[in-house]
């Protein structure tokens, strides 16, 4: 994959202010005082605003980032040893912008807007600021349409819903960012025209990727060509290569193109992986420019940079378009500390948390949700009737799962009562496993539930549920495909639906047992 070499940004940002008319005065002009690591000093510029584009020689451009009593604190986005102490630098009177529209779909792009997947030159008219004030309450509405992510174990127990922010938590190489990347190939069955009949509004996916290898970006987009999800997908990258400045405006340049979407009516999903790595990448460019270190040297306002980041995502109202932005930021924590200072300040921004935990990674538990942690806070209102119904016992079983295992391992003589709930909650374990890029349709998802919490899993030989699953879904797909029919248009189980899912469950366990593979 092609990279945007820092000599290179100069060109796409004068590109971005061609036609822009300057007339430069006594204020709009600075001296560089101090340059190095990144960071640039100017005396001057004394009407210049936060956030500014500001133009040194040799077509590098910078960002304003501190505003002093005496000078002003930029980070450069092009190569500081071009820039030397006494240069001029002009104000460009337009704050950081990047392109935006329909044109992004299906491109890789740096945060300012450039191609880097060789495609060709991106023709957009539209700019819009990177940085932008969250909109209030009044032009929002509640969260009440489910954003699904074909994970049973998501949709089921710890619901997204239109305009949600679900933090995805865990340690390194735990599935967060296959977890995230599910999430966007289940996305285009709301680019169907089955989904468009029942009503579903098609939602359209940003990537933004902060500080990551440049091989593990290549292989990212890879999958989504090979699953077709690039189509209505854009990714955004600032890799590890790439200067503190880039990752550090990545997520706003991936917030304004879900907020261009969201402001026309639609439906955008953008995850930020991941947050860990912006906010060191602002812990540099902070200590560089002298602004005081706090804890574990982040600078007093990193709180304010995600909250400002991830308010964006919201709602709208009807007046408004009804469109939404749904953010899915990913943190990754060392050991499993969850308490530590920024996935502690996540943690409070978001409205819930999929705690991934490595010892259920370990264990062959895929995804490796902890669900005594994980919780959404929107909860049953971004779940579909059906579901809802269905999946209402599960988490309380599970957890009580969890509790008795753990007390089971302690001694052998268990009560009747006991035994039943290890072995229906084992079977349910094993149900909501799920391999990579397999999301689910919905209405299968809740087959599969319905048959897991109503305890028809519960004869099944251990080793056998998902092949039970497996093969139940295909024998409905062939006999009874009315079912799926039924509740993806209804989005409901009626009492009708109900009782033809029992006598179809009792007839295919009767098949399955009678070939004498379930004990």
């Amino acid at each position: 994959m092609a990279e945007v070499r820092p000599d290179e940004v100069s060109a796409i940002l004068r590109k971005q202010l061609s036609g822009f008319e300057r007339d430069v005065d006594i204020y709009d002009v600075g001296t560089v005082l101090q340059v190095g690591d990144g960071i640039a000093r100017v005396y001057g510029l004394s009407k210049v605003m936060a956030s500014e584009l500001v133009e040194f020689p040799h077509d590098v451009f910078g960002m304003v980032l501190n505003v002093e009593e005496d000078n002003v604190g930029c980070v450069l986005f092009g190569e500081s040893s071009f820039v030397k102490e006494g240069d001029i630098v002009k104000r460009t009177k337009r704050v950081a912008s990047m392109p935006v529209g329909e044109q992004m779909l299906g491109r890789v792009i740096t945060p300012l807007g450039e191609p880097v997947d060789g495609k060709g030159p991106i023709k957009t008219e539209k700019y819009l600021p990177l940085e932008r004030k969250a909109l209030g309450v009044l032009q929002r509405q509640p969260v009440k349409e489910p954003l699904q992510t074909g994970l049973k174990a998501v949709d089921a127990m710890i619901p997204i819903g239109r305009g949600q922010r679900e933090l995805i938590i865990g340690d390194r190489q735990t599935g967060k960012t296959a977890v995230a990347l599910d999430a966007i190939i289940n996305q285009k069955y709301t680019h169907t025209e089955k989904a468009k009949a029942e009503g579903v509004k098609p939602v359209f996916c940003i990537y933004v990727a902060i500080g990551q290898k440049g091989s593990t970006m290549a292989q990212v987009v890879a999958k989504l060509e090979e699953f077709g999800a690039m189509e209505y997908t854009t990714v955004i990258q600032a890799t590890a290569s790439d200067p503190a400045p880039l990752q550090f405006i990545a997520p706003y340049a991936g917030a304004t193109l879900g907020e261009f979407f969201r402001d026309s009516g639609r439906h955008a999903l953008v995850i930020y992986d991941d947050l860990s790595k912006h906010a060191q990448a602002y812990r540099q460019m902070s200590l560089l420019l002298r602004r005081p270190p706090g804890r574990e040297a982040y600078p007093g306002d990193v709180f304010y940079l995600h909250s400002r980041l991830l308010e964006r995502a919201s709602k709208l109202n009807d007046d408004l378009g009804g469109g939404s932005l749904t953010a899915l930021p990913v943190i990754e924590t060392q050991a499993g500390d969850v308490s530590a200072y920024i996935p502690t300040n996540v943690i409070s921004i978001t409205d819930g948390q999929i705690y991934l935990e490595s010892s259920l990674f370990n264990s062959g538990i895929r995804p490796a949700i902890n669900v005594g942690i994980s919780v959404s806070r929107v909860g049953g209102n971004a779940q579909i009737k059906a579901l809802r119904k269905v999946a209402g016992r599960l988490r309380l079983d599970l957890a009580q799962f969890r509790e008795l295992e753990a007390f089971a391992k302690f001694g052998s003589d268990l009560d009747k009562a006991t035994q039943q709930q290890l072995l229906r909650g084992s079977r349910l374990v094993e149900l909501l496993k799920q391999n990579q890029y397999v999301p689910m349709a919905i209405e299968k998802q809740i087959v599969g539930l319905f048959a897991g919490t109503n305890g028809y899993l519960d004869p099944v030989r251990l080793d056998d549920v998902q092949r039970f699953e497996r093969e139940l879904l295909e024998y409905i797909e062939m006999k009874y495909p009315d079912i799926y029919t039924t509740i993806s248009g209804t989005k409901d189980l009626s009492e009708q639906t109900t009782t033809k899912l029992h006598d179809i469950l009792k007839e295919f366990s009767g098949k399955f047992r009678a070939t004498g593979i379930a004990s």
